[in-house]
């Protein structure tokens, strides 16, 4: 098969596409044929070796796959051949990635892709929404007619974000671009502000004047003086990105609030809890109330590329589509 791999960790220019042989599946995996993978900034920290996971070499790079089932044995019950799939925890533990013409997935990891949604959508969002499910609701414990603030709201996670905190009844306001005030208010947030205005946390506290119940930083500034300002009586903080970051917590008035503080890398999610994101997460995409804002379609054998373009910034909310059945000249 055709893949997207590493023989050792280092920068994108280590990435190589080629030939390995086909996986072989142990008797709980499926074996799927992949229609679209794609590319999350934790590949990148994979390869890279920022963030730290047994690998085997010549690893195959990535996390998230949409394709049908070409095997399923006596292990995988509820999975046939042919059936369409998804999966966002490939690449790590071990695991081999999703950057090929094949995959073998663990069963429990594995999820089906339900009638009607386009594999594209499908495969840059499952990541990002899986993110915002734990965010919210295995580490942020929301509850409904809660008062929700994400910032780096237009981005990925956090689009992912607001539209389940909507969803389960919440009142979210947003951070954001002055220029994506729009497309924040159009996934349902009631409020969004400019996240470079300097009385930014005054703003905030406008709307919220009961104070914030939960707190959730997509991009990893993490101003927790502001946060544990605007916090109400056990308020949340969740902190999901920003691997360098080193905020000064005020801790006099934190612990006066009986706040609390959660950091948590999807990588570190169980299955079960990777599997309960997923049923809402199909629900919200047969609902197409998730979807990617901008997507990008490249061959597998831009992968290189893709990962350069990535840690240069250059995406700007732009997901990327991996298609193992295109070549450079299909483009």
């Amino acid at each position: 098969m055709l893949a997207a791999y590493v023989e050792k960790l280092g920068p994108p220019d280590e990435i190589r596409f080629g030939e390995l042989p086909d996986p072989v599946p142990g008797p709980t995996d499926v074996l799927v044929d992949v229609m679209a993978a794609t590319v999350n900034p934790v590949d990148t920290f994979v390869r890279s070796g920022i963030f730290s996971t047994p690998l085997p070499f010549p690893y195959v790079l990535g996390r998230d796959a949409v394709g049908t089932v070409a095997a399923a044995g006596a292990g995988t019950p509820g999975f046939r051949a042919g059936d369409r799939v998804w999966c966002n925890s490939l690449g790590h533990e071990g695991r081999q990635g999703a950057a090929a013409q094949r995959v073998a997935v663990p069963v429990d990891r594995l999820y089906h892709l339900p009638d009607g949604v386009d594999p594209a959508d499908a495969v840059t969002t499952a990541h990002p929404a899986a993110t915002a499910h734990l965010a919210l609701f295995a580490h942020g414990r929301l509850r409904p007619g809660e008062t929700v603030v994400v910032t780096g709201a237009a981005g990925n996670v956090g689009s992912a974000l607001v539209v389940m905190a909507v969803e389960a009844g919440a009142r979210v306001i947003a951070t954001a671009s002055a220029h994506d005030a729009e497309y924040c208010a159009s996934l349902g947030a009631a409020g969004t502000l400019d996240y470079r205005d300097p009385a930014l946390t005054e703003r905030i506290g406008e709307l919220a004047p009961r104070g914030v119940d939960l707190h959730i930083d997509t991009h990893g500034g993490h101003d927790l003086a502001g946060a544990v300002e605007l916090l109400a009586p056990r308020g949340r903080i969740v902190m999901l990105a920003g691997v360098r970051s080193r905020p000064v917590l005020p801790a006099g008035p934190f612990f006066m609030k009986d706040a609390s503080i959660h950091g948590f890398v999807i990588s570190h999610a169980t299955t079960a809890e990777l599997a309960r994101a997923a049923v809402d997460i199909n629900r919200l995409l047969a609902a197409k109330l998730l979807r990617p804002r901008r997507t990008e379609t490249l061959p597998l054998s831009a992968a290189a590329q893709a990962h350069r373009r990535m840690e240069n910034g250059e995406l700007h909310g732009r997901r990327l589509v991996l298609r193992p059945d295109l070549t450079t000249t299909d483009v």
